[in-house]
């Protein structure tokens, strides 16, 4: 059984999510710092493959998918405000999976602990920001 979503909540938040990382990953924000601590210069970043912005686009979506479809799960589960169920699914599921993942991996692949702050809190802030999203809208069609 799917939990019932609100799908222009979860397109919505798959925007979000590209902005946000459209911002996060600027140069004027982290993007210095990122291209760095991969070990990108100026030449490998430049724009040639849309390839990793499709990719992006159909992950975000199914993030936003899941998330809406847990707070779903959580909110005929607990009742109450379904905003603070969205708020607080995302950051359970930011904790016990992206984090703790993200942390594992980057551990094993001895990336700086700098760069692997920078991305999950990056995934925090997309997360808490989806769950906003889908927690305004409500659960299924307006």
């Amino acid at each position: 059984m799917v939990p019932e979503t609100n799908i222009w909540a979860v397109l919505l938040a798959t925007a979000s999510s590209m902005a946000v990382g459209a911002i996060w990953y600027s140069r004027r924000v982290f993007g210095t710092y990122w291209m760095k601590a991969v070990g990108h210069d100026e030449e490998s970043v430049r724009p040639g493959s849309a390839a990793p912005l499709v990719v992006t686009v159909v992950v975000s979506f199914l993030t936003a998918w899941v998330l809406a479809g847990a707070a779903a799960i959580v909110q005929a589960f607990y009742g109450g405000s379904f905003l603070a169920n969205a708020l607080l699914t995302a950051l359970i599921l930011w904790a016990g999976f992206t984090a703790a993942r993200m942390i594992t991996h980057d551990a094993f692949d001895r990336r700086p602990a700098g760069l692997t702050v920078l991305n999950i809190a990056h995934e925090l802030v997309t997360l808490l920001l989806m769950a906003l999203i889908i927690g305004l809208f409500g659960i299924g069609a307006p």
